[in-house]
């Protein structure tokens, strides 16, 4: 073992035993047979006979490689738990691996707990066998139906973020985090190493990173396999850790090796922790480990001649022909009866007393730790009466307003509620470098952008005790809100639109999350994961093409219908009675697209209260049909707030130009309220989507996204063929705004033309408003280039 750091010398409260050793070698021989048991046997569990074909499952899946040395660091955490009646979590990046904390939360009783008909038995091992990734079972990741887990692992690169997110704001508690070799290569996880850079001691848990090196990915070797000790030493230090390496294939080195890289960790965490929150700040870096042991540890050392301990080979399932293959059956058998089942468990198939104590007690079991089931620490969110910071309406569409103020303020005052005496909390903004450009920057009015690095005089807003996430990783700012909240916290993502699409599988991973968890009764309702898009594809006035795609709208449509939403405030005052019911919510995913610029703002807060509440309405003050009167001869709809003006402005010139026409203006700030109620809880009802759209009624529909969201959404919808949508086409520069739309066909002028083609009878003044429409595009062409601005027209108009 290399030492890269000096650490604090052992106590005698952390002398390890040789009995000691022999107990944790034998608990982990029970925990290594469960997790061959499972991958393989469906009857037969306890080897209480010999091994015959028909107990072997008919499909062989799960992830042997990894699995040992999460059974040992389980083993030995256990040890430090019960010896220091540390709060731990245990997030494993090898999610893989998930038959080996299975095993683990077996032994340790919180399994058959939360799943009483996996009984601690001959009878419950069976179960636990036959479950393991099969049909009505369980999934053989560390997924959500896992106690103790956070973190499904099965899309790596996110164990740290997540980790990360968990430590924020939970003093007491340590996070052990496995992160696999291969993971290791993603970039995520590349950029979850400067965590020490935002870490608190003073307010924060502590993550302890253990880089499992086993070598090898599922067909090839790994870089920090194949690197040295020093090199990696050498780059995490950089990063802000202080590494210790332990290595070997000896389990009588290993075992005593990592106990001590455990102990001395944990001694050097508390020391930190100590000096920072007597005051003293200290210039110490954050422990983590480096293990090196065989990939497939303890299991066949070769098959049918060829290498497989230690090498890729091992990392799903190193004897697959054992159903046809007498040899390969016989190699299983003998695999599994070196653990000694016969001593590990009693006649009943009940673990042994001497190993059943191992386990620490109640909830400061891994399985049990209330910081795993998160929405058991959940809080209500004070979120404050939202008059406060209303904008008084006189008149719709007739003053401007940066949209997204409001809630930055909003956001400020939540920090001040929420914050505790020590400098912690429970509601966290996470953000790329865009706070302040986000127009969210009334939050440092109460706190500071949260920094442990040096700082200067030239700085804005930096210190140690800020508690506003900035870090240019939209990965980072989405895994540590994650794990913030699955932790028992609140928070808030924001993000430009077009680049939060970098962290969008993340996004769908947690979807999938609380898609299952909510039909786990144990698992407490956490709250919500809440995402602003803003800088919007409509509007970077001094940003190109590339910050311009609303594609995360598509992405999140087709995931949970139980789970996300999407919302598209049209102005302030909507956003604020959104974000109101967002901050609120569990279980969760809240999409939230309004843009950052001025803006025209249209409803009171009692209006948008009732608006939002129904998802949509009709504007009766912009349309020109009579309450009661027949249905419109044309439908004007508008999702999104660039979309909202550009719909309204259609609708005057419409008004004023061909007054006999007969229109109705809607507005969707619910997206997902166009499905069909069978297909979403938010879907409109048939009457609500007749009261909107009429029957028959042709409507042309100004979308904040691509067109083909809208059409996918109202399939199933009475003769869905008459909804023209014109959305975001995938045109866009470095331009002025109102350029943008042009370039989208999403303009004024194009929606009217849309509306006279589309519109029940041609109305008097119909030819000269459509000549009119021809005639301002070709002069906007010529203006903006001559001018570099929009026509004043268009770039002063109101609501009249």
């Amino acid at each position: 073992m290399t030492d890269g750091r000096q650490l604090g010398s052992q106590d005698s409260d952390g002398h390890y035993s040789d009995s000691d050793l022999e107990l944790d070698l034998r608990w982990w021989a029970a925990a290594n047979y469960l997790t061959v048991a499972q991958i393989y046997l469906q009857d037969n569990a306890l080897l209480r006979e010999p091994l015959r074909p028909e107990h072997i499952k008919p499909r062989l899946l799960g992830h042997w490689g990894t699995s040992p040395g999460l059974s040992m660091i389980y083993a030995l955490l256990n040890r430090l738990i019960r010896r220091t009646d540390t709060d731990c979590l245990y997030v494993t990046g090898p999610g893989h691996g998930g038959p080996a904390l299975v095993a683990a939360t077996y032994l340790e009783g919180t399994y058959s707990e939360v799943y009483p008909g996996v009984s601690r038995d001959a009878a419950g091992i069976h179960r636990l066998c036959r479950q393991f990734s099969t049909p009505g079972g369980i999934p053989s990741h560390v997924s959500v139906q896992t106690p103790g887990s956070i973190h499904e692992g099965g899309e790596l690169g996110y164990a740290l973020a997540h980790a990360a997110g968990a430590a924020f704001d939970h003093p007491n508690l340590l996070v052990a985090c496995v992160i696999g070799d291969g993971e290791a290569e993603t970039g995520p996880l590349s950029g979850s190493w400067k965590l020490p850079a935002f870490l608190n001691p003073e307010r924060d848990g502590a993550v302890l990173p253990i880089l499992h090196v086993n070598g090898a990915k599922i067909a090839g070797p790994t870089v920090y396999g194949r690197s040295s000790d020093a090199d990696v030493e050498a780059f995490l230090g950089g990063q802000g850790w202080a590494p210790t390496v332990v290595s070997g294939d000896d389990p009588r080195q290993v075992f005593p090796a990592l106990h001590r890289a455990l102990t001395d960790a944990h001694t050097a965490i508390s020391d930190l922790q100590r000096e920072a929150r007597a005051g003293r700040r200290s210039a110490a870096k954050w422990p983590a480990i480096v293990l090196r042991t065989p990939k497939g540890w303890t299991g066949p050392r070769t098959v049918d001649g060829v290498l497989v301990e230690g090498t890729h080979r091992a990392h799903q399932v190193p004897l697959s022909g054992v159903r046809t293959d007498e040899a390969h059956l016989r190699q299983l058998e003998e695999w599994m009866r070196s653990y000694g089942p016969d001593a590990l468990f009693d006649s009943f198939g009940a673990l042994v007393p001497d190993l059943e104590r191992l386990a620490p007690q109640g909830d400061k079991r891994m399985g049990s730790s209330p910081y795993a089931n998160g929405g058991r620490l959940r809080a209500d969110l004070p979120v404050p009466p939202l008059e406060k910071y209303a904008l008084a309406i006189e008149k719709p569409g007739t003053t401007h307003h940066e949209t997204t103020r409001v809630l930055g303020e909003l956001l400020r005052d939540l920090y001040a509620a929420t914050t505790t005496p020590d400098g912690g909390g429970y509601f966290r903004l996470f953000c790329p470098d865009e706070t302040s450009s986000n127009r969210l920057g009334a939050v440092f009015e109460v706190t500071d952008r949260c920094w442990q690095l040096p700082v200067t005089d030239y700085d804005d807003g930096l210190s140690a005790r800020g508690r506003v996430m900035e870090v240019l990783s939209e990965h980072l700012c989405e895994g540590w809100l994650e794990g913030y909240l699955l932790s028992g916290r609140h928070g808030l993502f924001a993000s430009y639109e077009a680049f939060a699409m970098v962290s969008v599988s993340m996004l769908v991973q947690h979807t999938k999350w609380l898609q299952h968890a909510v039909d786990l009764p144990w698992r407490a309702p956490v709250a919500s994961l809440n995402v602003l898009l803003t800088s919007t594809c409509w509007r970077n006035d001094h940003n190109g093409f590339s910050h311009q795609g609303p594609g995360m709208i598509d992405a999140v449509i087709p995931l949970a219908p139980d789970v996300v939403r999407i919302w598209l405030p049209p102005d302030s005052n909507t956003l604020l009675s959104i974000s109101d019911h967002c901050l609120r919510s569990t279980d969760h995913v809240n999409l939230i697209v309004v843009d950052k610029q001025p803006h025209l703002q249209y409803l009171t807060l009692a209006e948008a209260h009732a608006h939002c509440a129904g998802g949509a309405s009709v504007w009766a003050w912009a349309g020109t049909e009579a309450p009661a009167g027949a249905d419109p001869d044309v439908v004007l709809a508008a999702a999104g707030d660039v979309p909202t003006q550009e719909i309204l402005a259609a609708a005057q010139l419409l008004r004023e130009h061909t007054p006999e026409l007969v229109t109705r203006v809607v507005n969707v700030v619910d997206l997902m309220g166009l499905l069909t109620p069978t297909e979403h809880p938010h879907g409109f009802d048939a009457r609500m989507f007749l009261d909107l759209f009429t029957a028959d009624t042709d409507v042309v529909f100004a979308f904040h996204g691509y067109s083909r969201a809208v059409h996918e959404l109202i399939h199933g919808r009475p003769a869905p063929d008459r909804f023209h949508v014109r959305g975001f086409s995938e045109q866009g520069t470095t331009t002025t705004p109102f350029d943008m739309v042009v370039l989208n066909r999403m303009s004024r002028y194009h929606l009217v033309l849309e509306a006279l083609r589309r519109t029940r009878r041609e109305p008097s003044g119909a030819g000269e408003l459509a000549d009119f429409c021809l005639r301002q595009l070709e002069r906007h062409g010529e203006y903006v280039v001559a001018h570099l601005e929009d026509m004043p027209e268009v770039r002063d108009w109101t609501w009249s």
